[in-house]
Order: C-alpha cells, then structure tokens, then sequence
C-alpha cells in the first residue's frame, strides 16, 4: 500500500471501526513499517482528524466532522436496531422526512425492505423527502417510494444538500413523521449538527413534520455539537441503543421525549 492517500484512509477505517489504533499492529495490517505508520498518524494528527497517543492514536475527542464512508463502522450493529425501531413506527401511506447521516441511511434501508410496505409491487406505499444524495439513490429503484428530493448544494462530507435551494421546497411540503440524525443531543441544548448548513435544512424538515424522531446512537446522547438543528421540546421521540443507561435517557424522559431503546 504504497500511496499515503490510501494508507490514510485505511488507518481512519481502523479508527472508526476500534476506536484507536497501534501503530505495531497497524503496520503489520497494511503491511508498512511502523515509521511509515507513525509518520502517517502525525500527519493525520495535524489534520485534526486524530490525537496522538503513545504508541498509536485515537479518534480526536473533540467532536469533528468525519466524511459519512469513515462513519459507517461506528457501532453499525446498534445503528441497525435503531433503524429497524424507528422504520417500525411509520405506518403505510405516510409521507417521511429523513436528513443525511449512517443512521437515517439505515432506516432508509430498513423502510425499503419492510415486507409490509413493499408487498404492494409498484403501488406507493411511502413517501419520502430526503435531501440525502446517498439515500436518494438507495431509494430510487424502490417502485413502492415515493421519492422527493431537495435541491441544494451538495456537501462531500455527508451527501447532503443544504442551502436555500434546499429549504425553499420544504416550506411547501408537509411532513406526517421526520427521522433526524444528530452529531449530538442533549436536554439543555437540543439536537445539534456540525455543520451549520446541515443544521438549516434539517431543521426545516423538522418544522415541517407533526412528529420528530431523532435517532442517535448512546454515544451522541448528553454531548453538544457546532449547530442547533432544534431545542428537545421540539423531538416527540428518541430511539437509541440499548447501551444508553437509565441515566443516560431519563433526563430526555422528564422533558416529554419518549424514549425507545433498541
């Protein structure tokens, strides 16, 4: 693996799939010597996209931007269940909002295989509005959804289409349910995003819909990002995994957010 490109975007598979890394056991991987690996990680670590450790390197702690192909790996089991329980409460004929991210990608999927919605063949059994180019294209060759997508300008590092290009559509659009993908969520703060372009549009969707489900994994609950998308008094529902502690989701609870942890 000889060109730095690749050798560092195998290193961030690594992260995103561990957590951290070694930089023994990461030069036996790909098959380099350690000082490779070692030059690598510090060029990474001046790109922000890692901190240093002895001996190796972790994810930065602090919350970053991550293209949405690094994202996948992190706790993609969890992000499964979260998808299916959140696809399960879309009930047929209802028009469904869904934002970017590896979560909604999930529950994009999940939608599109319920037995249930795709027994019909080529009737419409959902609607969906996305400004997610990546879920646009998933969906496409669904002939039992309805598809919508914003317009927008596109964003590398999510797929998604933000700008006005993208919220003059959804003042015109209503929404029975949105499914949000957050970076963050916590009570005192709300639903928030990196990115204040994606924070926009998705908090157009969400003024769009009657009921607002926000889908985070336990480790984006109690944090804060960049970007307010929407207060909590906003979110009707939280679906998270089962490694979110009672701790974790009463404070959510006692502010009127139903909880359902997959």
């Amino acid at each position: 693996m000889a060109a730095p490109q690749a050798r560092w975007s195998a290193l961030l598979e690594m992260l995103t799939r561990d957590g951290r890394i070694e930089v023994e056991s990461a030069a036996e991987e790909l098959r380099v010597s350690a000082a490779t690996i070692r030059r690598d990680l510090d060029e990474l670590a001046r790109q922000q996209m890692v901190t240093r450790t002895h001996g190796g390197a972790v994810i930065n702690a602090i919350a970053y931007d991550l293209p949405l192909r690094y994202k996948a790996a992190r706790k993609a089991p969890e992000k499964e269940r979260i998808a299916d329980a959140a696809a399960g409460l879309v009930k047929a004929g209802a028009v469904v909002g869904l934002n970017g991210g590896t979560t909604t990608t999930e529950v994009a999927r999940a939608l599109a295989t319920r037995a249930d919605l795709s027994s019909g063949g080529a009737e419409t059994a959902v609607t969906v509005v996305t400004n997610a180019l990546n879920i646009a294209n998933e969906l496409v060759v669904r002939r039992h959804v309805k598809l919508v997508v914003t317009g927008g300008v596109a964003r590398p590092a999510s797929y998604e289409l933000i700008g006005p290009l993208a919220t003059e559509l959804l003042a015109e659009i209503a929404l029975d349910q949105v499914f949000i993908g957050v970076d963050a969520i916590d009570v005192a703060h709300g639903a928030t995003a990196h990115h204040e372009g994606e924070a926009s549009i998705n908090r157009a969707l969400a003024r769009r819909a009657q009921q607002v489900v926000a889908v985070a994994d336990s480790s984006k609950l109690n944090r804060r990002a960049f970007a307010r998308i929407c207060p909590v008094a906003d979110i009707d529902v939280l679906v998270t995994d089962k490694a979110a502690s009672d701790e974790l989701t009463e404070s959510f609870e006692a502010a009127g957010v139903e909880v359902i942890r997959a």
